[in-house]
Formats: C-alpha cells, structure tokens, sequence
C-alpha cells in the first residue's frame, strides 16, 4: 500500500483565502509595518493558527530587510526589451550580493495576480521590481503591499511608487517628425498591446501629428507576434494612401515588411516601415530599420538603483528617466512622387 504523501505546509497565500482578505493584508498583519482593521486583523490570526502557518522567517525577513533577494514580477521574459530590462537589474543586484528571482504573470487576471503575488512575498524579498509594461504589470503593481520597498519600470511616468522610465512618448514624436519631415502626408500607426488604455508610444505619435496639424488615422492593432505584423503589412498594401507606417516595436515592423512584400510592395520605395527599441536584428534587417534605440539594460540598472536606496531607507527620487535615441536606417524615405494628371 503507497504511503500517502505529507499535507503541503500551508503558503501565505492559504492564509488569505481562508480569512477571506487580500494577500497584501496577510503580509501587513505580519509584519506590522501597517494598520490593518482589528476585525480583520483578527481573522488573519485565527487563520494562521488554524492552518499551523509559520510566518516567522518571512516576517522577520521582511521587517529587518535581511533578506538578500530581490524579486522581478513581468508579464513576458521572451520579449527583447522585458528579458534586456531583467538582466540589467539582475547584473547590478548580483554585483551587490543579491539573489534575483523571476515571476511571470501573464494576465491581469485577479486570481493569476494574486498567486504572482502570494509567490513574491513567500520568497522574502527585500525588495521588487515590477515591469509595468503591460496590463499585468500594471495589475500586480496595484496589488502589492506598500510595506516593502517596490520599484516600477516604465515607459510612461507615474507617481505610485518611484519609478524608472524610458520617455517613450517623446521618442516616439521624434520618430513620426522624421517621416514627415521626409514629405509623408501622415503616419499611421501598428500598436503593441498598451499597458492601460494608451501608452507613451501611441501618445507620442498622435502627438506629433496633431502638431503638425494632421488627423490622426484609424490605429492598426497587433499582438505581441511578428505573424500579427505579417497580416497587417498584407492589409495596408491594399490600402494606397499608406505610405508611411510607425510600429510599435521592431519585430512588428519586420512583420509588417514581410507582408508588404508578400503583397508586391517594396520597403521603403512604396512603404516606408519603421520600428521601436532597436533589437538586436534591426540593423541586419533587410531593409535595415530606422527605429529608436531603447538602453533597456541601462533601465534595468536604473531601476535597481533606486531600488538599493529604498532598501537601506534613503530618501528615493520619484523617477530615473532616459531619453531613447533615434536611429535612421534603410527602412524610411521620401515617398513616390504623385503622377502628374
């Protein structure tokens, strides 16, 4: 007969679904660093000795800022600026003795996000960092206790906790003035998936135009994969008035080319393509990418530097901000000029 397996020891997570409270008010309960209702207080108690939860070495961890690891919370490791962002605050916290742990929460699903969090506090961190690229981000960012010392990455400012920010929005208008400048009548744009209802990228470029005194046009939308990009360029090659695309990332933008060309179409003769964050390919791309380039290891850096300071009680500045630079290549030029009637 198999010998049954030994009960799971209970997480902090158990904790707050047992008292029917959050997991950020489990972890304020243990460590005191704020005041949590009586009532509530109570239950969370009651919950711990029911479930025989040994809360000691996180509590201890998180109120003595002993612990030397530092968790990252993202929504996505594969893509390039989420996984360059990681190993610049990996690099710096391993220069200064820290572990780094990583955990992925792909939706802003309430559930999903409170198992991303009840994992980071299990951890005993003395510190995290958030990429708040994405709606996930932005969700687990809302639900982490303020009682240890939290650091967000960002390419649009913010003024919840200090932060680390790429200026997206700017480097965007820049790009959207160059292709004008070049005689385009408009730009139009392929989004990523924003982190909340517009980011910096998509504010920058309606910017731009407006002050040039243009409409802006209908967005197109793309996920996260190249495939989306490919379907689209197929789309906007049965579209003449196109003549100049800003993509919100540069695999998007390769995937617009593809499409493009599968449709006939040349790049930058007929349709001038060009991306964000200046990835690794964009330059052996062919036509090489006019793109702005994003020192995502540098952000991760960054952030981590605010981060060290929040851990040792400084008095931390609001935002580490960087501008990204504009890299023109093969991808962008003057458009075909009108035939004469």
């Amino acid at each position: 007969m198999a010998a049954k397996k030994a009960p799971r020891p209970a997480v902090i997570a158990d904790v707050a679904k047992l008292a029917g409270v959050s997991v950020p008010t489990v972890s304020r309960v243990l460590t005191g660093a704020a005041r949590v209702r009586p009532e509530k207080e109570r239950r969370v108690l009651d919950a711990i000795a029911q479930l025989n939860y040994r809360p000691s070495a996180t509590a201890r961890a998180l109120a003595s800022r002993q612990s030397h690891t530092i968790a990252i919370i993202a929504g996505n490791t594969s893509q390039y600026g989420y996984a360059e962002t990681i190993r610049g605050v990996e690099e710096e916290a391993r220069a200064d003795g820290y572990t780094v742990t990583i955990t992925v929460v792909e939706t802003p699903d309430p559930d999903e996000v409170e198992r991303a969090v009840a994992l980071v506090l299990d951890q005993s961190p003395a510190g995290v960092v958030v990429l708040k690229f994405d709606p996930p981000g932005v969700a687990v960012l809302t639900s982490l206790p303020r009682d240890i010392p939290i650091v967000a990455v960002s390419g649009v400012k913010s003024r919840d906790v200090p932060q680390a920010v790429l200026d997206e929005s700017r480097a965007a208008e820049a790009l959207t003035e160059h292709l004008l400048s070049l005689g385009h009548r408009t730009v139009h744009h392929v989004r990523v998936p924003p982190s909340r209802r517009e980011d910096g990228r998509t504010t920058g470029w309606r910017r731009a135009l407006k002050r040039a005194g243009v409409e802006p046009p209908e967005l197109y939308e793309a996920t996260w994969a190249p495939e989306s990009g490919r379907i689209i360029g197929k789309e906007i090659a049965r579209s003449p008035e196109v003549t100049a695309v800003f993509c919100g990332n540069d695999e998007i933008a390769m995937g617009v080319i593809k499409g493009l060309r599968d449709a006939g179409l040349s790049v930058p003769e007929d349709v001038s393509v060009v991306g964000f964050d200046d990835h690794p390919l964009a330059a052996m791309w062919s036509p090489a990418l006019t793109t702005v380039r994003q020192d995502f290891g540098g952000l991760g850096a960054r952030a981590f530097e605010l981060l060290r300071g929040a851990m040792s009680g400084e008095v931390v500045r609001r935002t580490s901000s960087a501008l990204p630079e504009l890299v023109i290549r093969e991808s962008s030029a003057a458009p075909r000029p009108l035939p004469e009637s």
